[in-house]
């Protein structure tokens, strides 16, 4: 009987139900461990010596390397070893930038991490038109040597996690490294997703761990993770060659199988981050789908256009994301346009460009020609500022 009542929910349950009663589970996780408060730590430090911006850090100790990287990257060095605890300095400090994990009214909601999403219902010739020429012919060249086939065996299953998933990561992202345990690999493979080895010939040299997501009646297929062997993530040549082409036959599955939208994976949420540049080349428009937690920024009181110089931001108002920029007095029209290249993603809502008074016209038509291919280009709007 028990079984029959829950087999008679889940039908009445759509997966877009599904996927939204996951994202709230997750954001109550979220909260709960915010809430804390004994874990928490508040602490100042620069991220670069000559830096005149202090970081003042309110939150959870084990959060305090994702404040770092989201504002810095993944090579910055804080000052003096480890950040100190605060101590009484003058509230009107200029240069201060608050981060926290606690929301308070001014302060810019920060997604941690961005999906890079490709929109289907076209032919895959269309998407890879928009690819760079090397690019391209790298696929046309390798494509016929690589194929992919489902790891259905518990000892497959267990090597694609012990010698590529969990390798892989731990090279890329060394500390940063968000490992998903074995028994959730195992739970995704057999259950909610597939785990597919990549062959070159009759070579294995690495995997595709994905899964499908339904959200607003859109279905996603969705790459979770991908790993490789030692041999392959060691030599940088090869990587660039496998890389390319293990997204591009996950591309080409979500198109065979109907789905609406590619979601290459969760990546940092940087504008300068080299993942997520990575992705914008294969088609990615930056989505929140995936992420549920956010770090709360205070912009400095003075020398902000610098400062989003530095450390262009993403964040989100509601449920639309936002691009931060700055052009601060010094730069050229060029260097400003050399600076923000890279910085074209679809899926924004709104660009801020933070500048002196009378300044940033310019530069705002040129960012308005660059997204002007778009089919929804971002809102833009220059804020005056110091």
């Amino acid at each position: 009987m028990k079984d029959n009542l829950a087999a008679v929910i889940r039908k009445l349950i759509s997966p877009s139900m599904r996927y939204e009663m996951r994202q709230a589970s997750s954001w109550l996780r979220d909260i709960l461990g915010r809430a804390c408060v004994w874990r928490w730590e508040i602490t100042r430090f620069r991220l670069q010596k000559d830096s005149p911006y202090e970081i003042l850090y309110i939150g959870r100790k084990q959060q305090r390397e994702m404040a770092k990287l989201l504002i810095g990257g993944k090579n910055t060095s804080v000052t003096d070893g480890e950040p100190k605890p605060a101590e009484p300095k003058p509230a009107e400090s200029n240069h201060v930038v608050v981060v926290s994990e606690v929301r308070t009214p001014g302060t810019l909601s920060i997604p941690l991490y961005l999906s890079a999403v490709v929109p289907l219902g076209r032919s895959i010739e269309d998407i890879t038109a928009k690819y760079d020429g090397e690019l391209r012919r790298n696929i046309r060249k390798n494509r016929p040597h690589y194929h992919m086939r489902p790891a259905l065996l518990d000892e497959e299953i267990d090597k694609a996690d012990r010698e590529m998933l969990r390798p892989y990561a731990q090279a890329r992202q060394g500390i940063h490294a968000a490992q998903f345990p074995t028994e959730e690999v195992f739970r995704i493979a057999r259950t909610v997703g597939r785990l597919d080895l990549i062959m070159r010939d009759d070579e294995v040299i690495g995997c595709h761990l994905g899964c499908a997501v339904t959200r607003g009646g859109k279905r996603y297929w969705s790459t979770l993770r991908f790993g490789y062997t030692e041999a392959v993530f060691s030599d940088a040549k090869r990587l660039g060659e496998v890389n390319a082409i293990t997204t591009f036959m996950a591309l080409e599955s979500a198109i065979h199988e109907g789905f609406d939208y590619y979601d290459i994976g969760l990546c940092v949420a940087r504008p300068d981050d080299g993942l997520l540049k990575w992705k914008r080349r294969r088609g990615g428009d930056v989505d929140s789908l995936g992420n549920h937690a956010y770090m709360f920024l205070r912009l400095p009181k003075a020398g902000v256009a610098r400062f989003l110089w530095d450390t262009p931001l993403f964040a989100a108002e509601g449920k639309e994301l936002t691009l931060h920029l700055g052009l601060p007095d010094g730069p050229s029209d060029e260097e400003a346009a050399s600076r923000y290249h890279e910085m074209v993603f679809g899926g924004l809502h709104k660009i801020y460009l933070y500048c002196a008074q009378n300044s940033g016209e310019q530069f705002l038509e040129t960012l308005r020609s660059r997204y002007a291919n778009l089919q929804t280009p971002p809102v833009m709007e220059r804020i005056p500022s110091s």
